[in-house]
């Protein structure tokens, strides 16, 4: 087991439990009277959250191997749960990135909610908070509690300050995510009753059978695929992201959907190496899918939600297929590509939600020529549109270039044809913008539309900056993981059969 670094300050557990207390607090405290303060003490609570993981970044260690910022003490003595926190560099710098993604939306929210204000806000903390715990968790049972409690404030983010049809599409995002995740909840009650702890890192030294590992990796595949969400259970995710408000949709591509990923790399490939070497070809054609024929269904999209929605199906596709290649540039691009789907999808919806408050529509046909009436939101519109279809020197460019790279080297014909994902994303992205952004005014409702205010174009200015940077300079993203990335490779090439 790899030697782990114990924590002298809290860092994960402010990481974690900051952002729930603020929003209990707001929630308790809130009223729709008192408006204003709440949506202070709301950007206040997720300023000091995020404050609160940047020693995270400064603090860690690229060449150090196992977990840092370990903390670790009794949860429930009986059944020897602890609550137990630690980060490597597979899981580092998605903490900082949901911190980051909850005061944008915060920012966001701050003249489009107008009813239940504290609710909202209170709801994308406490979210914020429980996802951090997803990514920082190291005791199994204390994982799966992180990984369903962030249902229940999405569900009612959905289905509260969701669209017309809100009520159908909460219910289809919690039914199906909570179903996906009962075999899971068995396959983690295997595994303590087979190794007597329900400590992932002993999961990881496990000693299993073909049999058992195939089942393992079954049970752990229905929770995270459902999630990520791979085809062909990807169905919920379009109607989903078309009914909730723009925060929820924000939150949910740009972090949610690396849940399932990232489950990938800490559970399925560790604890089943084999079964996850004899199944690969299942899980790279499933990607491969996703990137090509899921980049065809976007490209016939009349609602631009649904359009980004089908593209970040297509953009996770690529992430999985890192995976699964099991050579370092491949893993190491797949972690990079969910990363920078955080930023751009989350800014894609934002753009969206901008352009709906406004025109209070979400169909491509009721827009053209909106650069006449807003150029500044025309010039980041069409760059974050640039960047979702990979344009060099933007981070979208880096991991699916990385992904590509790595597919080329694992297999020739893998690699030619999650290239042409590269050509899909470019003529979706491009139509769309195409449609929406240039030409002449087409309607009185565009001709109405006034161009972003200062906390719109500082809310999507920030973004396009960690775009364009992470783009230009992905050495801080690509050197944290390294070491990381080198020990599960290792990891997951030695057999763990009896």
């Amino acid at each position: 087991m790899m030697q782990s670094t114990i924590s002298t300050l809290p860092y994960l557990s402010l990481a974690i439990w900051l952002p729930i207390v603020f929003g209990a607090l707001i929630l308790a405290l809130g009223r729709d009277t008192n408006a204003g303060l709440v949506r202070i003490g709301s950007l206040i609570g997720a300023l000091i959250s995020f404050v609160a993981t940047i020693p995270l970044i400064t603090n860690f260690d690229n060449a150090a191997h196992g977990m840092q910022f370990v903390e670790k003490s009794k949860w429930i003595d009986t059944f020897n749960i602890y609550y137990s926190l630690g980060i490597d560099g597979l899981s580092l710098w998605f903490v900082p990135l949901t911190a980051f993604i909850t005061v944008i939306v915060v920012i966001s929210a701050w003249q489009v909610i107008q009813s239940r204000v504290a609710q909202y806000m209170g709801a994308f903390l406490i979210l914020s908070g429980l996802m951090i715990g997803v990514f920082c968790a190291m005791d199994g049972l204390l994982f799966y509690f992180f990984f369903e409690a962030t249902l229940i404030p999405m569900y009612i983010i959905i289905g509260v300050w969701g669209g017309e049809n809100r009520v159908y599409a909460s219910f289809k995002f919690f039914l199906y995510t909570f179903f996906g995740s009962l075999l899971t909840l068995v396959a983690i009650i295997y595994l303590y009753r087979t190794t007597g702890s329900f400590d992932i890192l002993q999961w990881h030294l496990a000693v299993l059978t073909m049999k058992e590992q195939i089942f393992i990796f079954a049970a752990f595949f229905m929770a995270f695929a459902v999630k990520v969400p791979m085809f062909p259970v990807h169905t919920w995710l379009p109607d989903v992201h078309v009914e909730a408000p723009t925060g929820g949709s924000a939150v949910l591509a740009a972090i949610m959907l690396k849940l399932g990923a990232y489950g990938f790399l800490r559970f399925s490939l560790p604890i089943t190496p084999d079964a996850s070497h004899y199944l690969s070809g299942f899980v790279i054609t499933l990607s491969l899918i996703a990137v090509i024929y899921i980049g065809l269904v976007a490209l016939v999209q009349k609602d631009m939600k649904k359009l980004v929605a089908y593209s970040s199906i297509a953009h996770m596709g690529f992430v999985t297929l890192g995976f699964f290649i099991f050579n370092p540039i491949g893993v190491q691009g797949g972690i990079v590509q969910m990363i920078s789907h955080g930023f751009i999808s989350g800014a894609m919806f934002l753009c969206i939600g901008v352009l709906y408050d406004q025109a209070h529509s979400r169909q491509i046909a009721d827009y053209g020529g909106v650069v006449n009436k807003m150029p500044k939101f025309a010039a980041l519109f069409v760059f974050f549109s640039m960047a979702n279809c990979g344009l060099p020197a933007t981070s979208g460019f880096v991991g699916e270039f990385m992904v590509i790279l790595g597919a080329v080297q694992y297999n020739f014909w893998i690699g030619l044809l999650a290239a042409t994902a590269l050509i899909f994303g470019a003529a979706y992205s491009l139509w769309m913008a195409k449609r929406v952004i240039f030409g002449k005014v087409t309607n009185h409702h565009v001709a109405a539309l006034v161009d972003v205010n200062g906390r719109e174009f500082f809310m999507l200015g920030v973004l396009a900056i960690a775009v364009l940077v992470m783009g230009l300079y992905p050495a801080p993203f690509t050197d944290t993981m390294q070491t990381s990335v080198a020990d599960l490779l290792a990891h997951v090439a030695k057999s763990k059969l009896p």
